[in-house]
C-alpha cells in the first residue's frame, strides 16, 4: 500500500514542462549567484566548499531517487504542485535553489577550532546531526502539504535524517575544514558523476 501513487503520474505530468514556469525563479537564482560572489570575494573557500559539496551530494541523491521511481515505478519522494519548475521527480526548481547554498549557511555557525567536542564529541559532527534534524523535522510539514509526498508509508522523517540529511551534512561540515586539494577532488568528483548520469540517465535515456 503506497501512500500516495497519484502523485507519481502527477509529478511526471509537470517534469521539465515549461508551462509551469514562473518568473520568480530568475531573482531566486541571481540571489544564490550573489550569494557565491560575496563569499569568493572575501575569499572564503571554505564556506564555498562547504556550499558546492552539499549541493553536489543533493544532486547525487534526488538522481538516485529517479533512477528508484524508473526502476520501481515510484519514487521515495516526490514533487507533484506547488513549483514553478521540476527538475527531477522529487525536486523542484526552488528546492534545488535552496540547498545550493544550504551547505554555505550553515558553515557560518561552525566553531572556528575544528578538533573541539561539544559533550564528547567532535562539533562539526554535532552540527552535521543538528542541521540534519532541523531539516528532517522541516520536511515533516512539507509531506503535509499537496507539495511534496512521501510515497511509501515506511519513508519518513526518521529515514530522511539517517540515509539522506545526515550524508548531505557530514559532507558539507567536514568538507569546510579540508585542505583544498581533497575539497576540488570531492566536489569535483562528485559533479562529474552527477554530469554523467544525468547526460545518460536524463539525456540519452530518458529515465529521469
Amino acid at each position: 500500500m503506497l501512500n500516495n501513487p497519484e502523485a507519481t503520474e502527477r509529478a511526471l505530468g509537470i517534469l521539465r514542462n515549461g508551462e509551469q514556469f514562473q518568473w520568480y525563479l530568475i531573482p531566486l537564482l541571481a540571489l544564490v549567484v550573489y550569494v557565491y560572489f560575496n563569499e569568493i570575494s572575501k575569499k572564503n573557500w571554505k564556506g564555498v566548499a562547504a556550499g558546492l559539496s552539499l549541493y553536489m551530494v543533493h544532486w547525487f541523491f534526488e538522481i538516485m531517487n529517479g533512477l528508484i521511481q524508473h526502476f520501481s515505478g515510484h519514487a521515495l519522494w516526490t514533487v507533484p504542485t506547488g513549483t514553478a519548475f521540476l527538475l527531477l521527480i522529487g525536486v523542484g526548481a526552488e528546492l534545488s535553489l535552496m540547498f545550493s547554498i544550504a551547505g554555505l549557511i550553515f558553515s557560518k555557525i561552525l566553531p572556528p577550532d575544528p578538533k573541539m567536542k561539544i559533550f564528547g564529541v567532535n562539533n562539526r559532527l554535532v552540527f552535521a546531526v543538528c542541521n540534519a534534524a532541523f531539516f528532517s523535522v522541516f520536511e515533516i510539514f512539507l509531506a503535509k502539504t499537496p507539495a511534496f509526498v512521501w510515497v511509501y508509508p515506511w519513508w519518513g522523517s526518521a529515514t530522511v535524517f539517517a540515509t539522506v540529511y545526515i550524508p548531505f551534512f557530514v559532507v558539507s561540515m567536514f568538507c569546510y575544514d579540508w585542505k583544498p586539494t581533497m575539497q576540488k577532488i570531492v566536489i569535483g568528483s562528485l559533479f562529474a558523476v552527477n554530469a554523467l548520469m544525468l547526460i545518460v540517465f536524463a539525456g540519452v535515456l530518458g529515465w529521469i
